[in-house]
Formats: structure tokens, C-alpha cells, sequence
């Protein structure tokens, strides 16, 4: 009975590989398609579709909509309308969302993400406005408008205090990959890969039947693309990473990086060179690793390690000024770090 068995197992697994070479014309195709969003920020979208459609007229179009509702460099768009007055109805799918996201985030670092942090953003120069001449007095009147409890909001419109500017930069990417994930799924699509900016969801395997392999930057300010400090695979969750080597200029001898803390209004100054963030969603992903960057090492380990939903790989400055890493216990199976 035993033989009878295997050998219908061996049978079943015989005539499975022979359909598979009879109907290979049928397999799923790996799509892979490019372009540019936010002005100048690459995409990736790969997945693997058996009808081979092409969708990157439809993820532009999703991706220009998105803009005109969350880009502070878009004039009407409707962050920017926002800006501009004291409340507004929502006028697309995007906003109302966004704010749900950045409110629960706000929460869970401890005001450590904030992005009512827009003003302070353009006066240092990281914004679309021009750079101000900044002195303590400036600083200190702009860090008065900072506050995402300024923002009131429900499922229709949102309000805000006099002087209260939103910026979503730090979440836009991040949140644009859940959208164009989002729209994958709807087609019918299990297996792909969105990344924008260096922001990503992975869901399902690849067209060599593995999980998606991601690379993690060396940080190093360099303005050459950096080596790999670590490869990951990403299982069916976000990844998004932030960091302060790429984006910054130096002033007097000093570097000002584009995170500005919102407790104090100037340009952070520790040890954490980058910080990567695994969630459940890109927005949450991206909005976390900013506060990361905010907080520093040992206070981005305390947040990470009370919330169930993240996981995190921090790349710091030793005592010795050597590279070091800490990774959170959910991903040390998935991380590699290159030698």
C-alpha cells in the first residue's frame, strides 16, 4: 500500500513537470517598467503578470494625481491650498489618508515625526521656498507653528491653526508605493515589486520563484552611489530607509542635514547615519524612519522594539567612528550584511 502511494506521488510529480515544459508560453512574464515621479525621483515597478500587460500609463496617471494632491511644489495642489487657508473639504482620495497616517505616527514616536515641521524645512533651505538668514529668534518663532495637534480633521475636511504649514515630504514617497501597490493588487497582480525614491513593497516572489532581494546603502556622503552596507529580502511588507549622507550642505564649516527636530528647529546632530524600517504599509515604513533619524540610536531601539509592526536595521557611528549596526530580532534571518 506504502510502494502504491510513492509511486503515485512520483506519478503525479512526473506528469506536473511535464505540463509545466508543454505550457511554458504560459507562465507569468516579469513586466519591469521605469519612469520619474515628484519631479525627478526614479520608479521601479516590477511584476510578473501572464497576460504581460503594461500599466505604466496607468501608474503615471495614478502618480500625477497623487502629486496634485500632496506636493508643496505644486501650487494648487491641495497640501498647497491647505496651506494657504484655514481648512478645506478633501478634494481627491489622498489627503484625508495621509493625515490618518502622519497623526498616527506623530503619536507612536512621540512628536519625533511631525509634518507640520514645513516652515522650519523651507527656512533651512530643504523646501520649495528660499533658504532664510536664519538667527535663534526666527527659529524659535517658527518652532511655535510646529505641532501636528494643530491639525483638526475628520472624514470630510480638516483645519488648522494660523501659521501651521504641512509637509508631507517625509511619507510622499512612501505612501505613492502603497498607492501603486494598491493598484497592482486590484488588477489581479500577487508578485511584484514597487520602489520609488529607494522606498519599497514586495509582495509574493520574484520570476525566479525567490523573495525580492534589496540592497541597503553604505551611508557615506560621497556624492557617488554608495556600496551596499546589507542586502535583505522583503516578504510581502514595506521597507523604507532615511538617512542623512545624501541630502545636506555645508555652512561655516558645519553640515546641516535635511532633518530638522521639531523639538528644537535646528538640523540634527548624533551618531545614527541611516535608519530602515520594515512596517506593514511604505507610509508607515518611510514616516517612522524619519522620526528614527530624529530621535537617535538607543531612543529609535526603544520605539522600535514597543511596536509590534516595525522592524528596523540602524546604521551608526561607533565611539571608535567605525560602522556599526543594531537589527531588530524579527529581521536578523533576512539581513546580510556585506563584508
Amino acid at each position: 500500500m506504502q510502494k502504491r502511494r510513492i509511486l503515485l506521488v512520483v506519478l503525479a510529480l512526473g506528469i506536473l513537470i511535464v505540463w509545466r515544459q508543454l505550457h511554458k508560453e504560459e507562465e507569468a512574464k516579469l513586466i519591469h517598467l521605469t519612469g520619474e515621479t515628484m519631479g525627478v525621483v526614479p520608479y521601479s515597478v516590477k511584476y510578473l503578470d501572464m497576460a504581460e500587460r503594461d500599466y505604466k500609463e496607468e501608474i503615471d496617471s495614478l502618480l500625477v494625481d497623487f502629486n496634485q494632491s500632496l506636493s508643496t511644489y505644486i501650487h494648487d495642489s491641495e497640501v498647497s491650498e491647505f496651506n494657504r487657508t484655514d481648512s478645506i473639504y478633501y478634494r481627491t482620495p489622498y489627503f484625508y489618508p495621509m493625515l490618518n497616517i502622519s497623526k498616527d505616527i506623530f503619536e507612536k514616536s512621540e512628536g519625533a515625526f511631525d509634518p507640520t515641521i514645513g516652515p522650519l524645512v523651507n527656512a533651512w533651505g530643504f523646501g520649495p521656498e528660499k533658504k532664510s538668514t536664519l538667527d535663534s529668534a526666527l527659529v524659535d518663532s517658527l518652532l511655535m507653528t510646529v505641532g501636528f495637534d494643530n491639525v483638526l480633521f475628520d472624514n470630510k475636511k480638516a483645519a488648522k491653526l494660523p501659521g501651521v504649514y504641512l509637509d508631507f515630504s517625509a511619507t510622499a514617497k512612501g505612501y505613492a508605493v502603497d498607492v501603486v501597490a494598491s493598484f497592482l493588487e486590484e488588477m489581479g497582480i500577487h508578485n511584484f515589486m514597487v520602489e520609488i525614491g529607494g522606498e519599497v513593497v514586495c509582495n509574493g516572489k520574484n520570476d525566479k520563484n525567490t523573495y525580492w532581494k534589496i540592497g541597503i546603502e553604505k551611508p557615506d556622503m560621497s556624492p557617488e552611489m554608495s556600496d551596499l552596507y546589507a542586502t535583505t529580502f522583503v516578504k510581502n511588507t514595506a521597507l523604507a530607509t532615511s538617512g542623512n549622507y545624501r541630502n545636506y550642505y555645508k555652512e561655516e564649516g558645519r553640515i546641516i542635514s535635511h532633518t530638522i527636530s521639531p523639538y528644537t528647529g535646528y538640523s540634527i546632530r548624533h551618531n545614527l547615519l541611516s535608519a530602515s524600517i520594515y512596517a506593514p504599509s511604505c507610509a508607515l515604513a518611510d514616516g517612522f524612519a524619519t522620526a528614527c533619524m530624529v530621535l537617535g540610536v538607543d531612543k529609535s531601539i526603544a520605539m522600535i522594539e514597543s511596536n509590534n509592526e516595525l522592524e528596523g536595521l540602524l546604521i551608526f557611528s561607533d565611539e571608535k567612528g567605525n560602522l556599526n549596526y543594531y537589527a531588530s530580532e524579527g529581521i536578523t534571518s533576512i539581513i546580510e550584511i556585506v563584508e
